[in-house]
């Protein structure tokens, strides 16, 4: 079935057509997989992985020429360094350059150094040794963009220094390609004059892109929005990120690097949102078939050919690189779990590995052979990273939150106590403070004790959610307690818990949604409020002004609602969630 598959896909192309199976094929392994590895917790990375695998010449044998999807979805990664980019506005940029350039460089060339070290090891000579840990080195963007944005660290500051060392890994491509010549035989003949011109025209490349996005790109799409269709932005925003790839290609630097320029000389244009929303679609689809192409170009008949030398050189590149890595930003202060995830996140080899390898094979540095064996030992690396991420967050500690400045809940006495200061709790304390009630305030997050400190609050460090800690806060003694921390559990254990020890203690509650409020109200709160309600209710009355109802109309018709949605949330305690829904008003016409 599969060899039919294949025959049939390849006679469309043959003839004309679209591979339509083929594609079909990888849309399926992706629709199949992907979901399935999320819910199993593994990640969607791994799941490509897996489903490349299962696809490729070693699976169910649809797809043989692995290369041809890679350089196809290797765009992928292009429009997701242009994402990026859109979202780097200059000014941004230029505060990361210390991370770009010291860490960056402190990294690739420590990494370098130690990963030669592996080759020279066993044995190989010290070019083939520089060339295998070289490509090494270098991170694979697409995987850690991937896991960032998984992960929702792309805007911290932790993430925003992986992006810049990952940037300057692009910007060293040059020069590693470069010293693959030099290292060649009779690679010294190499003239002076020949480096310079090489140097100069990536300058000049670069040069060219940012005069292009700085006088012709914002007038080209204001004129695009003006006579222009939604399609033609779109295709525009392609031709804006491909063609500033291609410059840079040509110029003889990474094509991830052109895009990511683009996104940042664009990224204060007035079409930035439109842009991003352009490029999305593609970029996943991509980059998914990105992920998809690796795993199909994993080859076992290599890996069982050399399986003794891939299971040495594979933990040994990811270990020394991971201690670099770990080393190097502990030295530039990063906290213990920083280095750490950065460490897992960066420890694999990457996709340039595969250009620096091809490169270091045609100059006669290694053989074909080599390149085979040192492309699995990437592969393979790729697909553990997913698999060390989902350990390392299982296993490694949680960092325990920075008491410095924080005191902690003992001997508090107010007549109210206060549990949880975030949006909330703020807004609730007013009323009290003003009508002169002494209020003790404790909260679990210490940056939040810090902020409040510099309003003028103080707050104290405590889980409500712990009975010693209520007891130290005062509870005992408390004529209120007010329940209003950002944790939807945390509020039902605090109501059950206070209910339980200090009934005569009457406790107040911020319900999160109509179900919580029902379970606090099984747990004895004395009174709760969703906390979208009343700003619900004076968001609806505005409505009916701004349409320009009669305002004593909008009153009653408020009064209505209200009555009706109590009377309902009444029904719902007795009955479950679907009682009383006759009460609702829906909008649909039978």
């Amino acid at each position: 079935m599969a060899t039919e598959v294949t025959a049939a896909a390849g006679a469309a192309a043959h003839g004309g057509g679209v591979p339509l199976l083929s594609v079909v094929v990888l849309l399926a392994a992706a629709v199949l997989a992907v979901p399935l590895f999320r819910r199993l917790g593994l990640g969607s990375v791994l799941g490509y992985l897996a489903a490349g695998l299962a696809i490729g010449p070693f699976g169910l044998g649809f797809f043989h020429d692995p290369q041809a999807i890679i350089h196809v979805a290797e765009l992928g990664v292009v429009l997701f360094l242009f994402v990026i980019g859109l979202e780097m506005q200059p000014s941004r940029l230029w505060t990361m350059r210390g991370e770009i350039f010291v860490l960056g460089l402190a990294q690739v060339l420590l990494a370098i150094a130690a990963l030669t070290c592996v080759g020279l090891a066993l044995g190989f000579p010290v070019a083939a040794s520089f060339v295998s840990g070289t490509g090494f080195v270098l991170t694979s963007t697409a995987i850690v963009m991937q896991m960032l944005a998984e992960r929702g660290e792309m805007a911290l500051p932790k993430g925003r220094r992986i992006i810049a060392i990952l940037l300057f890994e692009d910007l060293a491509i040059v020069p590693l390609l470069a010293l693959v010549a030099f290292l060649a035989p009779g690679g010294e003949e190499v003239t002076l004059p020949a480096r310079l011109i090489g140097i100069a025209v990536g300058l000049g490349c670069i040069a060219a892109l940012v005069a292009a996005g700085r006088y012709l790109l914002n007038p080209m799409f204001g004129l695009l929005a003006r006579f222009g269709g939604r399609e033609v932005m779109a295709a525009a925003a392609l031709l804006v990120v491909l063609g500033a790839a291609l410059l840079m290609q040509w110029g003889g630097l990474s094509m991830a690097m052109g895009a990511f320029l683009a996104g940042v000389l664009l990224s204060e244009s007035s079409f930035r949102h439109q842009l991003e929303a352009d490029v999305e679609p593609f970029r996943g689809l991509l980059l998914g078939l990105f992920f998809l192409g690796v795993g199909i170009a994993l080859d076992l008949r290599v890996i069982a050919a050399n399986w003794a030398l891939i299971a040495i050189c594979v933990p040994a590149y990811m270990l020394l690189k991971m201690l670099v890595i770990y080393t190097v930003g502990r030295v530039l202060r990063a906290s213990r779990a920083e280095a750490l995830e950065r460490a897992v996140l960066m420890a694999q080899g990457g996709e340039f590995a595969f250009v620096l390898y091809s490169s270091a094979m045609q100059f006669g540095i290694i053989s074909g052979q080599d390149n085979a064996v040192l492309t699995a030992i990437v592969i393979v690396s790729m697909v553990l990273t997913p698999l060390m991420i989902i350990l390392h967050d299982r296993l490694a500690p949680k960092p325990a939150p920075s008491l410095d400045g924080v005191e902690a809940a003992e001997g508090l006495e107010a007549r109210v106590l206060m549990i949880g200061f975030g949006r909330m709790g703020q807004i609730v304390s007013q009323p009290l403070i003003a009508r002169g009630h002494s209020i003790s305030i404790i909260e679990s997050d210490p940056q939040t004790i810090r902020d409040a400190d510099e309003f003028g609050f103080k707050v104290w460090y405590g889980d409500g959610a712990r009975l010693d800690i209520l007891h130290a806060a005062g509870a005992s003694n408390a004529s209120l307690i007010v329940a209003v921390p950002g944790d939807r559990q945390a509020v039902t254990r605090i109501v059950a818990l206070a209910k339980h020890e200090f009934p005569l203690v009457p406790v107040i509650a911020r319900a999160f949604d109509r179900e919580h409020a029902r379970e606090l109200v099984e747990a004895g709160a004395d009174f709760q409020l969703r906390e979208t309600l009343e700003s619900a209710f004076a968001m609806g009355r505005e409505a009916l002004l701004q349409l320009g109802d009669d305002p004593d109309a909008v009153e009653a018709v408020m009064a209505e609602i209200r009555g009706r949605d109590m009377e309902r949330f009444q029904m719902e305690c007795v009955g479950g969630i679907f009682a009383g829904r006759d009460l609702l008003l829906g909008n649909r016409r039978d």
